[in-house]
């Protein structure tokens, strides 16, 4: 039986190989005759490999079916797979980051010792989009594997002014902005959900028990903890416009929109910088008030002073 089950591995992965074999080239490989081959595809296509008979030769290659079968993959290739998925978690294609990150955490837990220092010395650079915070693959990946294992996790918390913590935490997911990973987590010690960047944590192993997953109260929780919880200063605005209209500019991960009426809209959003902000929120083009924080009065002040004083002087 355990022969059978080896074979079986052996001719899957040569029906991987992106070529045609005949049934006499096949059963030279295998050391078996033709009708063992037969039966041995047959056994493939009743587990769901589509395997497809070639006209003329009579041979056999692997098709496309309705569903994604098993692959394998030897050394090399897993490898390279696993180089390729971290690149792609870096943002570089929008919409897969999160994807490649799931897929990544699946390879590397079935991944050899020896595989894994081969990716270690071929991949040296970080997880992030040019420009962005740094965030170490090993970092990603434990953390990644404790939102999908279920285990609460402990890990060294640095916030924006530099002040650390140590946080006990029930991940729930990651997400990716383009810029920035960010960990949604029930915070056990404060008994709420928070929103971590990853580029401040450092995860202590091993991590601890298993949990049962809690409901997010707030479908909108994730998006606003992104849009203002992971920077230095929390601004609200009220903008004459309406939400559908400041869509188009700022997405959920950008700010956080709450209408007011047909054609007033709040804004919560966060910046590291007061001047970039009331900078993005004029270039909206839209008429807006500052609610909070009361920094931002000041640096309107501040602002409007240099502004003015860049004008050339009159007559």
């Amino acid at each position: 039986m355990l022969e059978t089950s080896a074979r079986l591995l052996k001719l899957l992965s040569l029906l991987q190989l992106p070529r045609e074999w005949s049934g006499a080239a096949l059963a030279t490989e295998l050391g078996v005759d033709v009708r063992t081959v037969r039966r041995d595809v047959d056994k493939l296509r009743n587990l769901g490999y589509p395997v497809d008979a070639v006209p003329g030769v009579a041979g056999y290659r692997l098709g496309s079916g309705t569903a994604l079968p098993p692959l394998l993959l030897d050394d090399d290739e897993a490898v390279a797979v696993a180089i390729g998925l971290r690149a792609a978690a870096t943002g570089n294609v929008a919409g897969i980051e999160e994807s490649s990150v799931r897929a990544l955490t699946k390879l590397e837990q079935v991944l050899p010792s020896r595989l894994r220092h081969r990716i270690s010395l071929l991949q040296s650079v970080d997880v992030t989009p040019s420009g962005a915070a740094v965030v170490q693959p090993d970092v990603l990946l434990a953390v990644a594997a404790a939102a999908r294992d279920r285990q609460r996790m402990r890990f060294d918390y640095r916030s924006h002014d530099g002040t650390t913590s140590v946080r006990t935490t029930e991940p729930h997911r990651l997400l990716h902005t383009g810029r920035r990973w960010y960990l949604v987590a029930w915070d056990v010690e404060r008994e709420d959900w928070r929103t971590f960047r990853l580029d401040r944590l450092e995860p202590r192993i091993p991590t601890g028990p298993r949990f049962t997953p809690r409901e997010v109260p707030d479908p909108n929780l994730t998006a606003r903890g992104v849009a203002s919880g992971g920077y230095r200063y929390q601004a609200r605005f009220r903008v004459h416009a309406s939400a559908e209209q400041l869509a188009d500019r700022l997405s959920p991960s950008v700010a956080t929109l709450t209408p007011l009426t047909e054609d007033t809209t709040q804004v919560d959003t966060g910046a590291n910088n007061l001047s970039e902000l009331l900078l993005y929120m004029g270039l909206l083009g839209h008429p807006f008030e500052v609610e909070s924080p009361p920094e931002l009065i000041t640096e309107i002040r501040t602002l409007t002073a240099r502004l003015t004083a860049a004008l050339p002087a009159s007559g």
